[in-house]
């Protein structure tokens, strides 16, 4: 069940989550056992450290320039990117600039 978005509502995904200074902002929008989909703010030079996730990780850049590294490999991702973070793999997410994001996780 999808929580904290309008529904039967046209909405701009990048409006849904704001910045904060010095601050990584998340909006829970789904979580259950087969799948999480989470709105990220990323304020410039902010991170999520290097982890694992059980499973795939689909990221999807709303705003701004974000990088992410998986293996200790960098990519930039910019606004409409995507990328698959592969489930047990490690991996990290550092606001380049300000940066949103879209992940959606299936387990």
């Amino acid at each position: 069940m999808l929580k904290n978005i309008d529904k039967k509502t046209v909405v701009t995904l990048k409006e849904e989550v704001s910045y904060q200074k010095g601050q990584v902002i998340s909006k829970t929008l789904a979580q259950n056992n087969a799948l999480s989909v989470t709105l990220f703010s990323f304020d410039k030079g902010e991170e999520i450290s290097s982890h694992k996730s059980g499973g795939d990780a689909f990221v999807t850049c709303l705003d701004g320039v974000g990088e992410i590294t998986i293996d200790d490999q960098k990519y930039i991702l910019n606004e409409g990117e995507s990328i698959v973070m592969p489930a047990g793999h490690p991996h990290a997410v550092y606001g380049k600039e300000q940066f949103k994001m879209l992940l959606v996780v299936v387990f």
